[in-house]
């Protein structure tokens, strides 16, 4: 019999066969793919964003649901600890800019490898291609186990789900976790994207499309005017709004109905007005005789000069010389804040994780153990919990993974002596 069953072959699944096979369990670990860790591969563009070094207050604010429900799995395995692991697995680390942990190699691989060499070596029993469809339970509604899509029945005194979230399907997440939650009596959260590219209502960043802006920065307003995100960084301009480190930041702080929310971009956040209208009076006195359109180039990339001179109705050919103050205190009003207006998130195909999953209510957070069925246990991006963009969500997969794993084994352990 199988003592522990995962299923689910990501980052939390496979950690949570390893950690309670090295409690003594007799674990299997079920995954619908053809290979495990498929998601950890795109993780950092391909390179394994695996952690983030940040310190332990950073870490929690860096949560934007459920944080005081990840205490108990980050003090089992915190940032530290993982980094340890995986350095003594042979998988060499470095730490970059913001404090994001990757494998010195820059292969996600090397931390696949790394997980499956560890199971191995705890004798832990993979069956690829297999797809959970159920949950089964026993007559008093405790975990018996799982059947899977083939129709086979796989008895086990423990369950861990860890099948991940909805964001990018074609990894194997499409929510399969979720549905089993809810079919056993579990609340869910709706799968919202997150850390995803926003859609704007207006039209000039379409013809923006490619630029990258550096050093900007991006603030959110909410309905009654008060801002509640503003950040430095950089702007990707796309075909269909803004993406980015700064949109994929803001899109975990949106509303759940983010349409409508405004947004005002800094082009030039070092300078306060006073400064850049000095700076701007400067360069037209001395390019006086020359076009609008070429003094702007001094201060942002031509295309992006052409959509503040049309959002504050200027001709780029005007002469310089020609420009009121009234509308040079225009021109520098939008370069501090080019307007924009949220008409959605990008699907869940594009998002990095998701936002929503098995609500924490049900689970209890010192073990990651469902409150409403014995012997079951969540993981992962399947729990209602997701952070910023930086290695932080990874983090949350191992650390929520190593205490199912460890409180799922101790379950077994109670059970065979009583």
């Amino acid at each position: 019999m199988n003592e522990v069953i995962v299923a689910g072959g990501g980052a939390a699944g496979m950690m949570a066969a390893i950690c309670a096979a090295r409690d003594g369990a007799h674990v299997t670990l079920v995954e619908r793919n053809e290979k495990l860790g498929k998601k950890i591969y795109i993780t950092g563009k391909g390179r394994c964003n695996v952690t983030n070094a940040a310190d332990g207050e950073t870490f929690m604010r860096s949560i934007m649901r459920n944080p005081r429900f990840c205490y108990a799995a980050l003090n089992e395995l915190n940032n530290e600890r993982l980094m340890a692991f995986f350095e003594e697995k042979g998988v060499p680390l470095k730490v970059e800019r913001g404090e994001r942990v990757f494998p010195v190699s820059d292969h996600a691989s090397d931390i696949t490898r790394a997980l499956e060499r560890e199971m191995a070596r705890l004798n832990v029993s993979v069956r690829l291609n297999t797809r959970v469809r159920e949950l089964t339970l026993d007559e008093g509604g405790a975990v018996a186990g799982v059947m899977t899509h083939d129709g086979c029945a796989l008895r086990a005194d423990a369950v861990i789900v860890a099948t991940g979230g909805q964001s990018y399907p074609s990894t194997g997440s499409t929510g399969d976790g979720w549905a089993m939650a809810e079919a056993t009596g579990h609340r869910t959260r709706p799968a919202l994207p997150a850390l995803t590219s926003i859609e704007t209502e207006e039209s000039w960043p379409f013809a923006l499309s490619g630029l990258s802006l550096k050093n900007v920065a991006l603030s959110a307003f909410d309905a009654r005017g008060r801002r509640f995100y503003h950040e430095q960084g950089e702007l990707l301009m796309t075909h269909f709004g803004i993406s980015g480190p700064l949109a994929l930041t803001l899109s975990s702080m949106l509303p759940e109905e983010p349409a409508g929310v405004r947004l005002a971009l800094d082009l030039k956040p070092a300078l306060d007005e006073a400064t850049l209208d000095r700076r701007l009076v400067r360069d037209l006195t001395a390019q006086s005789r020359r076009q609008l359109v070429s003094v702007m180039d001094g201060l942002e990339p031509h295309a992006l000069a052409l959509s503040v001179l049309e959002l504050a109705k200027l001709s780029p050919a005007m002469p310089a010389n020609a420009l009121t103050q009234e509308e040079r205190r225009t021109v520098v009003r939008l370069l501090r804040a080019m307007p924009l207006t949220v008409r959605r998130l990008r699907g869940l195909n594009e998002a990095i994780v998701t936002r929503g999953g098995v609500a924490t209510a049900d689970i209890n957070p010192s073990t990651m153990a469902s409150k409403r069925v014995p012997g079951l246990y969540f993981a992962g991006e399947t729990i209602d919990i997701d952070a910023l963009t930086g290695g932080f969500n990874l983090q949350l997969a191992f650390s929520t993974g190593a205490l199912a794993g460890r409180s799922a084994a101790a379950y077994c352990a109670n059970n065979r002596r009583a």
